[in-house]
């Protein structure tokens, strides 16, 4: 724990008597009592929570509350709880006498225990058993189903049944890597991959193995292998082929070994998986979705799941048939593991609410409403229906010890046991005379906290209606559920199962949208579509007319056009789709470039570019042609617009092997693209038609009194950062909001330095090449968009900042200057050094601002500037400790003969040059007259701005 966060954390356990009642403490609370800068505060805090040591709480204002012996509760006085020194017996220490285990694990083929080897599973179990014993080192495979399908399970099953049978080494573990956590670095994914010398970059400074030498003579789980780049996956084949890899930074490929690799993937192989690639997976193993797999092998699932918590608990459980029901009727989208998610929470409130219990006895009622309309899910199946009832006995009974629950762990598992932190805080809570409502309200809640933050890493949550509740009002969700009845009634159940969702949030959008009075319109697009969707159109029509009447809200009749075009995305897929669209052209990023422009006009994902390096080779180029072909392909064919005739020669050899259609044109340009994605958004248009269309295309020009205007080009996002050099705090600036806006997963805002000497100059050009949404910095360049004054940037939270910016922004705060209210120096000062701190690297922060701020405030007095709110004082302060480390470094600033001359020049150079000389002498170091213009430029434009004589 660094020294920041242990001041932190040890001034909130001291300051905890001033927090009874559960009040908890802001960031800017802790930020002004410690005098730090509030983003490093907000930064170490949500560390601490990740550690274990706060609890972070869900409303606004956020607040952050001791989760160690000393606080554990909102309540007053399960607040004061751990306070009490006193013992108290754990649930465990009289426990209820514990059942007899009825079945003992016996030693049998690890897939005997995978339910529905003789069923639904019996092809992929077969494959995987081939897989692993063919001669003479097994076939590499891949593992394909949608999420939750079982894939992590069921590579640890290849892997056991591999030492199993003496294949792997019993002493060998199975290395387990995600390749989404590298997708796009492929540097980084190379050095994880095969290790890296020592010296092959910046900080490498010894050898380090890879986990294809962790793999050697065992074998290699790739998840998530379809966000391998086809640079990694290029570098996985030759290893296939070769067995032969190199380190990086090492020349030649002059290591072995010998790994078995299973891939694992959600997706479509043959789209997102280069063609090369798959030829040297042999074996694709294709698991069933949870709906697929028959009524007996759900069941044994459920008792497969309980039993695990049976043994977690050390109780028999019982399930009624309907609690039963309602878990498999629960799961909808996130398959066995949203089924295990919602097993592990029904057991957790069947335990807390019979903990002193023999037997854990679970009806309805002990199961929460998110997962009771699992039953109304079934009632809607009729076959299912009987199916489960000649299936399910009154009551499921589960021991512990039972032999079915001899599973190996999955990537599903909790890793700590829930009961015991359920049993041990309900004893305390008892012990302390907190009444039996209470206690249950407070641990049903971290129930729920404890497995939603489990859960959400695996991309589905318990409650997914819930999970809907924290972005929408609950009446927008009852509503919704009223028109799909509607929508049903007249239309047919032909929607797809995310209805509820995708309208729910179209709703919430564009309600907010006429309550802050931001009207959108529709254009000829939109209208010549739902046009043909006589029938959508209608419903979209009384579909609005309901939502008026039933918020008592005037609709604009434009937001028909949109809940038909989203009626007609719901519905369930036709035989025949949009036609795609894929753009190829040479250049690092030409292509994007187009597609960008477009996606952002028309708001399409029918359209994929592919851009082409001129040093790559046509055969990774005519890869990831199809690669895109295949992705934007929905059976009516596709459009492949190129930059050179050559690349239309790709045609009829994609269309020979993929089977899809393909029309291609050359010298593809923004206009055809827009207007070939304009014309293939409709769909069943046909792609003769646009084909040929297109070929007389000659871009948007007049047409007497129904002229096109060509849509001006999207500019690029841009935040300026202004210091005296464009060098110093600029920069150090800019590294500062990069960070945070890679966090905020916003990558289309670039971050610009600039110098005041040329602000006049080079401001004009930034504008005219950016849409510029902010400034920051030294002075404040009036353009129309918020400033963010230096002194009030490194007092704040540098997330709230990112989204007043990107998320909140309202129309009346374009012109706002944020400045920083505290006009306390001593909070100035350690601000002050606090930046200075996080941005040099050789000089000691505690030595230089005492040196630093004394100088800036007598040149403050010397020059006669209006400094009141010390925004002055800390410029000067941080420019000048770039400007020492600069010197230290021997990388100063220079500059031009005629700006020396122009600075020694000033009037109030002499008086310059002297706290130059002194601030020289206290650090022995000379100050280049270059610097010396750069904070002559510094004072001049604080004199002019302020109005100074």
């Amino acid at each position: 724990m660094s020294n920041r966060m242990e001041s932190i954390y040890q001034f909130m356990v001291a300051d905890r008597e001033n927090k009874k009642g559960g009040i908890g403490w802001t960031t800017k609370e802790l930020a002004e009592k410690l005098a730090m800068q509030r983003s490093n505060v907000s930064k170490d805090l949500n560390e601490l929570v990740r550690q274990g040591k706060l609890k972070k709480s869900d409303g606004r204002p956020v607040t952050y509350h001791l989760l160690d012996s000393q606080h554990i509760s909102s309540d007053a006085q399960v607040g004061r709880l751990f306070q009490q020194e006193k013992y108290v017996k754990s649930y465990k220490e009289d426990p209820p006498k514990k059942p007899t285990n009825h079945l003992l694990h016996s030693k049998q083929d690890v897939f005997a225990s995978v339910i529905g080897i003789n069923g639904s599973m019996k092809n992929a179990g077969e494959q995987a058993k081939a897989a692993i014993l063919y001669p003479p080192k097994g076939l590499n495979c891949l593992i394909t189903g949608p999420t939750g399908s079982g894939k992590t399970f069921f590579a640890h099953a290849m892997f056991q049944f591999a030492r199993q049978n003496e294949v792997i080494g019993a002493t060998k573990e199975l290395t387990v890597f995600n390749c989404a956590d590298y997708a796009h670095n492929p540097e980084l994914l190379m050095s994880h991959l095969f290790g890296y010398a020592k010296g092959a970059f910046t900080g490498a400074d010894h050898d380090k193995p890879g986990i294809i030498e962790e793999a050697d003579q065992s074998m290699l789980f790739l998840d998530e292998i379809h966000r391998l780049p086809p640079e990694g996956q290029e570098m996985i084949f030759y290893f296939m082929d070769h067995g032969k890899y190199s380190r990086l930074g090492e020349s030649g490929k002059n290591r072995q070994a010998n790994v078995r690799i299973i891939g694992a993937t959600t997706e479509n192989p043959t789209s997102a998986l280069l063609g090369t690639f798959l030829r040297r997976i042999p074996i694709t193993i294709q698991l069933p979705s949870f709906e697929e797999r028959p009524d007996a092998e759900k069941i044994d699932l459920v008792q497969v799941m309980v039993a695990q918590e049976a043994n977690r608990i050390e109780r028999t459980i019982s399930l009624t048939e309907d609690v039963v029901k309602a878990l498999i009727g629960g799961v909808t989208f996130g398959n066995i593991g949203q089924l295990k998610s919602n097993v592990q929470l029904v057991c957790a409130r069947g335990f807390l609410n019979h903990m002193y219990h023999d037997q854990i006895d679970i009806t309805l009622e002990d199961i929460p409403e998110g997962v009771r309309s699992g039953l109304v899910q079934i009632a809607n199946k009729r076959q299912t229906q009987v199916s489960l009832a000649k299936l399910l006995n009154p009551k499921m009974v589960v021991h512990p010890g039972d032999s079915k629950s001899s599973i190996q762990t999955d990537s599903y598992e909790l890793p700590y046991n829930l009961y015991d932190i359920i049993g041990d805080k309900a004893a305390l809570l008892k012990a302390e005379g907190v009444d039996q409502e209470a206690i249950h309200h407070f641990i049903s809640t971290d129930i729920n906290i404890h497995l939603k933050s489990f859960y959400k890493n695996h991309g589905f949550s318990f409650q997914s209606e819930n999970k809907l509740s924290e972005f929408v009002d609950a009446k927008v969700i009852d509503v919704t559920n009223k028109i799909y009845t509607m929508v049903v009634e007249k239309i047919g159940d032909v929607f797809q199962q995310n209805f509820l969702y995708a309208m729910s949030l179209h709703i919430s959008s564009f309600m907010k949208k006429i309550q802050l009075g931001d009207l959108r319109y529709s254009n000829d697009n939109i209208r010549e579509m739902v046009a043909t969707y006589p029938e959508e159109l209608a419903m979209a029509r009384e579909i609005r007319l309901y939502l008026s009447e039933y918020f008592r809200l005037d609709i604009p009749q434009v937001e028909e056009d949109y809940l038909a075009v989203l009626l007609i995305s719901l519905k369930n897929a036709t035989i025949h789709g949009q036609i795609g669209v894929v753009v190829a052209a040479h250049g690092d990023s030409t292509a994007t470039s187009m597609v960008e422009v477009v996606k952002k006009l028309l708001e399409v994902d029918h359209i994929a570019a592919v851009d082409m390096p001129l040093d790559m080779s046509p055969k990774i180029a005519y890869e990831k042609v199809v690669q895109a072909v295949q992705k934007v392909n929905q059976r009516s064919g596709v459009l492949l617009l190129v930059d050179m005739g050559s690349l239309a020669t790709f045609q009829d050899r994609i269309q020979r092997e993929t089977g899809i259609t393909i029309r291609s044109l050359d010298m593809v340009t923004t206009p055809s693209v827009l207007e070939a994605a304009r014309k293939a958004s409709v769909p069943g248009n046909d792609l003769e038609n646009i084909y040929e269309s297109l070929k007389e295309f000659r871009g948007y020009g007049q047409l007497g009194e129904k002229s096109v205007v060509v849509p001006k080009e999207i500019k690029v996002k841009a935040i300026l950062a202004i210091c005296a050099s464009g060098e110093g705090t600029a920069k150090q600036v800019k590294e500062i909001i990069v960070e945070a806006l890679n966090q905020h997963y916003i990558h289309d805002v670039v971050v610009e330095t600039l110098s005041i000497v040329n602000l006049t100059n080079e401001l004009p050009k930034l504008l005219k090449e950016y849409d510029v949404v902010a400034s920051t910095g030294v002075v404040n360049p009036n353009i129309g968009a918020p400033f963010i004054s230096l002194e009030h940037f490194i007092n704040s939270d540098i997330d709230e900042l990112i989204e007043y910016l990107f998320f909140e922004q309202e129309e009346d705060a374009i012109q706002q200057d944020f400045s920083y209210e505290t006009t306390n120096e001593s909070v100035r000062k350690q601000a002050c050094k606090q930046f200075i701190s996080e941005t040099v690297t050789f000089l000691n922060p505690d030595k230089v601002i005492d040196a630093l701020w004394k100088m800036s405030a007598e040149m403050v007095k010397q020059f006669s500037l209006p400094d009141t709110d010390y925004s002055f004082q800390t410029n000067v302060s941080i420019h000048c400790s770039s400007m020492l480390e600069r010197i230290l470094l021997k990388q100063p600033l220079n500059v031009s003969e005629s700006e020396k001359a122009e600075a020694m020049a000033w009037e109030g150079y002499p008086a310059l040059h002297e706290f130059m000389q002194q601030l020289g002498a206290i650090f022995q170091l000379i100050i280049p007259i270059a610097e010396e213009y750069y904070l002559s430029e510094m004072i001049r434009y604080r004199r002019e701005e302020r109005g100074s004589v």
